[in-house]
């Protein structure tokens, strides 16, 4: 992660890592301290995402400690959060989504969560080559917006960034990023082929 970081220097880009641990030092073999992360120049980091949802069996309280911890070592938290095509059929995706954004973010302040990242991935469009439409992608967006705002105010509901992840690609890209609760996207896939400089200048 260092040459990223080293190629990336004096750019707007900013390195991020996928994952973190809570705790800062202690007999957690192969997890990642904080401390390694800032110490590597990294600035963001992804919490919660849905594999290490499903494999690792993270909870949205660990989550919650992640993030806190993010925090307090200057680190940008990505956010995680989605629902299961489960869960989509029985119409409890805004209810199932709300209730993970509130775990998450319980003990950080207005002023952190201004500057947190979440990111809307629904679990079913992962991989699959299934994307959300923009409109299902921007509902679910507004709705993470308006919880942010029901907690925090006006003010950290509009400053928060929200992106949508979920097989997004060249050809989906600037429909979802035209929608006004979308401010970016958790590109996986996609950011390992070429199309990923037409996504980046979409």
């Amino acid at each position: 992660i260092i040459p990223a970081v080293q190629a990336a220097e004096g750019s707007n880009i900013a390195i991020g890592a996928e994952n973190m641990y809570f705790e800062e030092k202690g007999a957690f073999t192969g997890e990642i301290a904080p401390d390694m992360l800032t110490e590597a120049g990294v600035k963001y980091v992804i919490i919660g995402h849905s594999e290490r949802r499903q494999y690792f069996a993270e909870t949205n309280e660990t989550v919650n400690k992640k993030v806190l911890k993010a925090f307090e070592h200057g680190l940008t938290p990505i956010i995680c959060c989605g629902e299961t095509l489960e869960q989509r059929e029985q119409g409890i995706t805004i209810d199932f989504i709300r209730q993970q954004i509130k775990i998450a973010f319980q003990g950080v302040s207005a002023d952190q969560a201004k500057t947190a990242v979440i990111a809307y991935e629904p679990i079913w469009a992962i991989g699959t080559g299934k994307t959300a439409t923009s409109d299902q992608a921007e509902e679910v967006c507004a709705a993470i917006r308006e919880c942010i705002r029901e907690i925090y105010g006006e003010a950290t509901g509009e400053a928060i960034r929200i992106q949508y992840g979920g097989s997004v690609n060249a050809k989906t890209a600037a429909d979802l990023f035209a929608k006004p609760n979308i401010d970016g996207g958790l590109v996986g896939g996609a950011s390992l082929k070429e199309e990923f400089g037409q996504i980046v200048n979409y």
